[in-house]
């Protein structure tokens, strides 16, 4: 007497592969946005320890430090090159206009990381607390800063 034979057939295999394939390509891409957007707090983070370290800066030699002066370790400077987790590239820029003491403090996403493809590449901050961010299109304001610093 023949025993029904044990395993899966190859109809089987290729269902079961297909519908794998079909599962991940619906949760891979909503993961990856989740992790963009949870590493975007490395951006945020790195901006507001840069503004409480430009406050420490500015009341111990009456003027916000410079973007030369980023990387220096105190008290010649902010000492902070980089964002903690390294995604990010930090910049200041004072004021343009020479006649008011501020600055914009702006954390960029360096190309080849892992947040080069976000699609909120650029956050600000300046001396007030307003924050700001653009976009991979180029666009900023309100709506766009809400989004991206939620």
């Amino acid at each position: 007497m023949n025993s029904p034979s044990r395993g899966f057939s190859l109809i089987e295999l290729l269902i079961v592969i297909v519908l794998i394939s079909i599962l991940m390509s619906i949760g891979v891409p909503g993961y990856r946005q989740y992790v963009q957007r949870a590493n975007r707090a490395d951006a945020t983070t790195a901006l507001l320890r840069m503004g409480a370290a430009q406050e420490r800066f500015y009341i111990q030699n009456g003027t916000y430090a410079s973007n030369a002066q980023l990387g220096l370790a105190p008290p010649a400077g902010l000492g902070m090159g980089s964002s903690e987790r390294g995604y990010y590239a930090l910049a200041l820029q004072p004021h343009a206009d020479g006649l008011t003491v501020g600055y914009t403090a702006s954390a960029t996403a360096i190309a080849g990381e892992r947040q080069a493809t976000d699609d909120c590449r650029v956050f600000t901050l300046n001396e007030r607390g307003v924050r700001g961010a653009e976009d991979s299109g180029g666009n900023s304001g309100v709506e766009v800063a809400e989004r991206c610093w939620r």
